[in-house]
């Protein structure tokens, strides 16, 4: 049983599977910072000054201190039941942007692939009996035919 699974562990697929989320994990951690700590700023300061992570609505207040609340963070504290649709939002443009990066990872990797070539046409058809024969061929081995440029098919 150890043998089997290490036959199936060692497999290229599953190696590479694992690297792919491993990287994937790490990709999903800077674009998670790119879009909390360089893109919301401005986008933030353009819609003046608006703070994407502190905006949220308060369900229930918390028992240890009845809101209103500044920061999401000092509602969470409290104990309060809060529905975060600035988190949301963050969430969304980080998944928007991490799909868009996948969506031209993949159309760089279809593109470096190489194009195939069509099949080099190596027979041709006897003009008497329609068997495929060899295109170098000057006799047909199914009809013993004797073959040239205009009786060939």
């Amino acid at each position: 049983m150890l043998n089997e699974f290490k036959k199936f562990a060692l497999k290229g697929n599953v190696v590479d599977m694992a690297v792919g989320i491993i990287i994937g994990g790490a990709f999903s951690t800077i674009v998670k910072s790119f879009v909390a700590d360089i893109l919301m700023p401005p986008i933030g300061l353009l819609l003046g000054g608006v703070d994407f992570n502190n905006m949220f609505w308060v369900l229930k207040t918390g028992v240890e201190t009845p809101g209103p609340y500044v920061a999401l963070a000092d509602a969470q504290a409290a104990g309060a039941v809060t529905m975060n649709y600035g988190l949301f939002i963050t969430n969304t443009i980080s998944f928007i942007i991490v799909a868009f990066a996948l969506f031209l990872v993949v159309k760089g990797m279809n593109n470096l692939k190489a194009k195939e070539q069509p099949a080099a046409v190596n027979t041709k058809s006897c003009g008497y009996c329609f068997s495929t024969i060899p295109l170098k061929a000057t006799r047909c081995p199914s009809c013993t035919s004797e073959l040239n440029a205009a009786e060939n098919g």
